[in-house]
């Protein structure tokens, strides 16, 4: 390339620090080498324009003439586009001469980088003179930002996300904090607001919150740490239900729609058509996610005529919606901030309670035809689908328990919480069932509705599974009475299953026996066409009935039950209930002394809890080869299992021996295994099996893997020089402090730096200090 001008181009100097993106930089950067416009798109506030000018500034040295900036988005008028591009340029008008032809002309030879910023609202203009230019000018490059691309031949899109945050649910340790890019961001505009400010053991959970809650965007976390000259992290995030009330101290300098939260997404919402506008505040009635036929049924009949499909699109690429694909499912997610302000445009409109309504009605379909086909071979896709529509659910559940919804229809929070149950269980989701059952029993309108009996029986089930024998005492005696007022089949029936189940968790296995063979006998035979809750309930029984049968010394009785259960299931094509029985046997063969055919029992049982990803039934049969682990004397195999089955208990809130004659077997077992290996080694092994996820667990029991020991991003990733340089960076020296430390150059200070970054898929200094500390490296100064 030709030798470079100094400080050629207009690129505005960065008066704060710029905070990671070292992926989104990277990927621009290459493609802007084989592509000469590349379009950076996102939602607003997500920091297109910083990533633009780092981007250009890191290349400005690589065109002889220079980088330059053209702020487009205060301009309105699109007449004026090439004017403004060409002052700009620094390019004199020249009176009776065409402006783009003075452009071209003026680029045509130069080696130049030209970013194009905020182009959403003149796309047309913009992309006719974005093609004039690139056609004239061999050597020009652009960047464009625009919340959607410019439709130009050759043009390469880099979706710009949010920042990375930490999880909610899964908060890491505050070391292990400054990973996260929107976490730094937060804490270094706070530190600029308040100087003394410091992420600590008090306040890090908020600031994660603060960061999380607002999706990630870097306008929204800026402006959310300018409060922290009048706010603690805490108070910010009581506040933050109206965030665009609390986020509005902007900077003075920063262009009108960027110097709030709402005049951010004003400038979104105004790029959008009417017809746009309408169905962004309709699909704000999703939480999560949603898919396409769940937005045909919710959404107005004029908005669905339209072809809803490309509304979507519509919206997907003005980034007010993000598509995302699972395995062969597509979904819609708006983020958080973009939905909070559909939802205040749908309560101005009248609209709200109107979609509220709508929604609740189709997830209420929805649960109730996964229910009717539970027992069938649609039962994995109704798992996967009820697992990606779980905020759903529980917005609609909430609302179905209002007062408003209540008055008019007081069942169907009960239809919508029974028809879950069996979702619910098969998952290990005992305290989120727990919690909608006990919550819509406790509403006086649901007295008498027809489920009330049903949702008895199952709070009482859990509470059993729990161990909360107290509780499913209670709610027995409340089905009781209500079967006795009530003296139809289904209620008597359902008394009956509930008595027994109780009897067996408390350990009266003859009480159990008589109780659950009377709720056997009135179900009685199935009709083919059956695959609801009554095959569930009378298939529940019957495991019930073999399990206390099997241990009062009654094979026979327990394996009829076993091969009734097989009979329903396997010609429907069902898994969680096989998986179950498939335990079930496996543990009478065990108790027999036949290991190898409970090996191969318990192998079947998992194959299928895997499927259906259910911990519960998973850490049982895990359980139950660890102790055909002992018997075999394999101890070490034994704790590795024991500890994997300790960890999937905890998911669904109870112990991995619920029932108290499996007790003995585990306290045996684990006592075995230490006999065996000693305190230590056991430990060692038991911790290894505790790690584990789901699927580990089972790939390990199955012997598809070998069991290794958990690890932290690990260290042996590094070289010996990387390990020492990210040391170096942990006790915050820079790469010229590093070079005279270790006697090297400061390119190869840089160069071991990024090094150490990539390998460690890190994207800032702070992230590998953290790395050090949490790995305990003590850094050699």
């Amino acid at each position: 390339m030709p030798s470079v001008r100094d400080n050629v181009g207009n690129l505005p100097v960065e008066l704060t620090s710029f905070i990671g993106r070292r992926r989104e930089i990277a990927g621009a950067r290459r493609l802007l080498s084989t592509s000469r416009l590349v379009t950076l798109t996102g939602v607003g506030g997500v920091g297109k324009t910083r990533l633009a000018v780092r981007v250009a500034e890191d290349l400005r040295r690589s065109f002889a003439d220079g980088a330059w900036m053209v702020e487009l988005g205060e301009l309105h008028d699109s007449e004026l586009l090439a004017e403004t591009v060409a002052a700009a340029l620094g390019l004199p008008d020249q009176r009776g001469r065409s402006l783009s032809g003075l452009l071209v002309d003026h680029l045509a030879t130069r080696q130049t980088l030209v970013v194009l910023d905020n182009c959403e609202h003149l796309l047309s203009t913009v992309a006719t003179l974005a093609e004039t230019l690139l056609r004239g000018c061999p050597e020009l490059r652009l960047v464009a930002t625009s919340r959607e691309v410019l439709g130009v031949d050759g043009e390469q899109e880099l979706r710009v996300p949010p920042l990375t945050v930490p999880d909610a649910d899964h908060l890491p340790p505050l070391e292990a904090l400054p990973r996260y890019e929107a976490v730094v961001l937060f804490v270094a505009r706070a530190s600029a607001a308040v100087p003394d400010f410091a992420l600590t053991e008090a306040n890090y959970g908020a600031v994660a919150a603060i960061c999380g809650r607002l999706d990630g965007l870097p306008l929204a976390i800026e402006l959310a740490a300018a409060r922290m000259r009048a706010m603690s992290a805490e108070q910010i995030v009581q506040r933050l239900g109206d965030r665009y009330q609390l986020l509005t101290v902007g900077f003075r300098g920063a262009p009108t729609r960027q110097q709030t939260l709402r005049a951010c997404v004003d400038w979104s919402y105004e790029l959008c058509g009417a017809r746009e506008q309408r169905l962004w505040a309709w699909l704000s009635v999703f939480a999560g996610s949603f898919e396409l036929d769940a937005a045909e049924e919710i959404c107005p009949e004029e908005l669905v005529a339209g072809d809803l499909l490309d509304g979507v699109t519509s919206l997907v690429d003005k980034s007010v919606l993000i598509r995302e694909q699972l395995e062969e499912v597509v979904r819609f997610t708006m983020p958080e901030t973009i939905r909070e302000y559909g939802s205040d445009k749908l309560r101005e409109s009248g609209k709200y309670p109107t979609a509220q309504r709508r929604h609740l009605a189709w997830y209420e379909r929805m649960v109730l035809r996964a229910e009717s086909e539970w027992i069938s071979d649609h039962q994995v896709d109704w798992i996967v689908r009820l697992k990606r529509e779980q905020p759903n659910l529980r917005d609609a559940l909430t609302l179905s328990l209002t007062d408003s919804v209540a008055d008019t229809d007081p069942g169907v929070s009960a239809r919508m919480v029974s028809a879950l149950y069996l979702f619910w269980t098969c998952q290990g989701l005992w305290a989120e069932a727990r919690h909608w059952l006990d919550r819509s029993l406790a509403r006086s309108d649901t007295e008498q509705a027809a489920e009330r009996p049903v949702m008895l029986y199952d709070d009482s089930v859990l509470a059993g599974m729990q161990g909360r024998l107290d509780e499913a005492a209670t709610r027995v005696a409340q089905c009781q009475t209500l079967a006795e007022q009530r003296r139809d089949a289904e209620s008597l029936e359902v008394v009956d299953y509930v008595t027994g189940f109780l009897a067996l968790f408390g350990g009266d296995l003859t009480g159990a026996v008589v109780s659950l063979q009377s709720g056997v006998t009135s179900t009685g035979a199935l009709p083919e066409t059956e695959t609801g809750m009554k095959a569930a309930r009378l298939i529940s029984g019957l495991l019930g009935l073999a399990a206390a049968s099997g241990l009062l010394g009654d094979g026979k009785t327990a394996v009829a039950c076993y091969e009734r259960v097989l009979d329903i299931t396997t010609p429907r094509g069902e898994s969680y209930y096989r998986g179950y029985s498939l335990w079930a046997v496996g543990l009478t063969a065990l108790r027999s002394g036949d290991t190898d055919r409970a090996s191969t029992l318990l192998e079947r049982a998992l194959r299928l809890t895997r499927l259906v990803n259910d911990p519960f039934v998973t850490g049982w049969s895990i359980e139950s080869l660890a102790w055909i682990a002992i018997r075999e004397r394999r101890p070490t195999s034994a704790a590795v299992l024991m500890g994997a089955a300790k960890t999937l208990s905890r998911t669904v809130g109870g112990a991995s021996a619920t029932l108290p004659h499996l007790i003995s077997k585990h306290d045996e077992c684990e006592q075995l295994a230490r006999d065996a290996l000693g305190k230590r080694a056991y430990e060692k092994a038991f911790q290894v099996g505790a790690a584990m996820g789901l699927d580990e667990s089972v790939a390990y029991a199955l012997g598809d893997r070998a069991a290794q020991a958990p690890t932290r991003p690990a260290a042996s990733v590094l070289t010996r020089r990387e390990t020492e340089v990210a040391n170096l960076v942990a006790a915050g020296l820079t790469n010229r402090e590093i070079a005279a430390r270790l006697v090297i150059s400061p390119r190869t200070a840089q160069g071991h730096v990024e090094r150490t970054l990539s390998k460690l898929g890190f994207t800032s200094r702070t992230q590998i200090a953290a790395w050090v500390a949490e790995n305990q490296q003590a850094p050699h100064l």
